[in-house]
């Protein structure tokens, strides 16, 4: 009674109207039932806050759900029995929502840089993604088309990719959003229901947090703890633009690929070094340190001049190793390479080269 007391009483009339839009007329079998009640309840509260309270019409009194519910169980005959376990069966509900998948969808815009995010009526400052609890028989791609369009008045069955989506399970609470791209960021957002969609607003999707320890107060105007009920899919989000933007050649350059340019980039330094007119003596190219031995590339063996020129493999006798018993091919054989002497004087007449009178 305590929390009757604490608000005004609805009008009579509006009571009578509800009970019976969704009260009264539940089907008999299922009056027993206090869980389908509670969901109808919750139905009829909605109702009361869209078209009586707020507007131009405004001749209702705001309240919660759980006031709305007490003077409802007080207003019908067969739930005013109930009203002393009222506290218990709204708890007992609650928990069963909880079992009850909710299904949405993620609008990214054409650019992939943003995200639309929406705030209920009732919250102060937290965003979430738009979404809502499946109805019996209802599949998930519809329930998703379906929230959506009634939490920010846009189509998406044309979008929705059936098996582009993430999943997550968040305090007990089974949640899949499909991920639908190529959505105007010019498009007025206009919620089909009241009083439970506040506004509809883009956030760029790199500046949202993937943690509640991450400060976005600078970034986005809002703390991180505003985005608590979308931290589960930040990061698989990031990727699926990532890989998206990969897709379609978008992304900015990495850090390996600018290393790869400058290096070729200094190669064409060496060329023009090289470039020396007809019948000049060939450049010498000097190193400042000597290059570091790779012996996966050691491809003239393992010795060299004592003018540096390479070695070439002129001669290879086989050393034979160590045998097992009963076999006559060594286990391990090692190539012992000599250089060739002529190669001592070998010059690399790039000039030559790059002639194109000159036929090999």
């Amino acid at each position: 009674m305590s929390a009757a007391k604490s608000i005004q009483q609805i009008n009579e009339e509006f009571l009578d109207d509800l009970a019976s839009r969704f009260i009264i007329n539940v089907p008999e079998e299922e009056r027993a039932n206090l869980i389908r009640i509670c969901f109808q309840v919750e139905l009829a509260h909605w109702f009361y806050l869209d078209f009586y309270c707020g507007g131009e019409d405004d001749r209702g009194v705001s309240c919660t759900l759980k006031q709305f519910a007490l003077q409802i169980f007080q207003h019908v005959p067969f739930l005013r029995v109930r009203l002393p376990q009222l506290d218990e069966i709204l708890d007992n509900w609650k928990k069963y929502k909880l079992s009850v998948p909710t299904y949405g969808a993620i609008l990214v815009s054409e650019d992939l840089n943003h995200v639309l995010l929406v705030q209920s009526y009732w919250a102060k400052s937290s965003w979430g993604f738009p979404k809502g609890k499946v109805n019996e028989n209802e599949s998930p791609a519809h329930c998703a088309v379906r929230e959506v369009f009634e939490e920010t008045g846009f189509d998406i069955s044309h979008l929705i990719q059936p098996t582009d989506f993430f999943e997550s399970t968040f305090n007990d609470q089974f949640t899949r959003l499909y991920v639908v791209a190529n959505v105007p960021r010019t498009t007025k957002f206009i919620p089909r229901t009241r009083n439970e969609i506040k506004c509809c607003e883009w956030f760029p999707i790199e500046l949202l947090p993937s943690s509640k320890t991450e400060d976005t107060k600078a970034t986005v105007g809002f703390n991180a703890n505003s985005f608590f009920m979308i931290l589960p899919f930040i990061k698989r989000l990031k990727k699926w633009v990532h890989s998206r933007q990969e897709k379609n050649g978008k992304t900015q350059p990495s850090k390996c690929d600018s290393k790869k340019r400058q290096r070729h980039k200094s190669m064409g330094e060496i060329d023009s070094v090289w470039a020396t007119a007809e019948g000049a003596p060939t450049p010498v190219v000097k190193r400042d340190k000597a290059p570091k031995a790779n012996p996966k590339r050691q491809l003239f063996g393992i010795d060299a001049t004592p003018e540096g020129s390479p070695s070439v493999v002129a001669r290879s006798t086989p050393l034979k190793g160590k045998t097992k018993e009963g076999t006559k091919k060594p286990i391990r054989e090692q190539f012992l390479v000599t250089p060739c002497r002529e190669w001592d004087n070998f010059r690399f007449d790039i000039a030559r080269i790059c002639d194109p009178k000159v036929i090999f």
